[in-house]
């Protein structure tokens, strides 16, 4: 079983910044695949980011070269950096623990989630 708790999440002005954080519970956080989910009311969950074990990073078109994720195996802990925050960006955040094969594999560990609210 792995625990996953998030934090991070507010109200941010368009063009601010955020940085989510999602701690895993164990000591095997290392073995995993870690990414970031987002999902509107009345939207589907969407993939944003991802990172693999050996680092390697993933970004929706939609994100690129504005969000940011990263992993620190030593505080069993991934992030997501998010700038130039737009209102498109609102919803709820969630951090996934999976495996990587081609393509990301969400598991069933999942984040309480954390809101991301872009308003002026």
């Amino acid at each position: 079983q792995v625990q996953l708790v998030e934090s991070g999440g507010g109200l941010v002005q368009p063009g601010g910044s955020l940085r989510l954080s999602c701690a895993a519970s164990g000591s095997i956080f290392s073995i995993f695949a870690m990414g970031w989910y987002r999902q509107a009311p009345g939207k589907e969950r969407d993939l944003v980011a991802h990172i693999r074990r050996n680092g390697t990073t993933w970004y929706a078109e939609s994100v690129k070269g504005r969000f940011t994720i990263s992993r620190d195996n030593t505080k069993n802990t991934a992030y997501l950096q998010m700038n130039s925050l737009k209102p498109e960006d609102t919803a709820v955040y969630y951090c996934n623990a999976g495996y990587y094969s081609g393509t990301f594999n969400p598991s069933n560990y999942w984040g309480q989630g954390t809101q991301v609210t872009v308003s002026s």
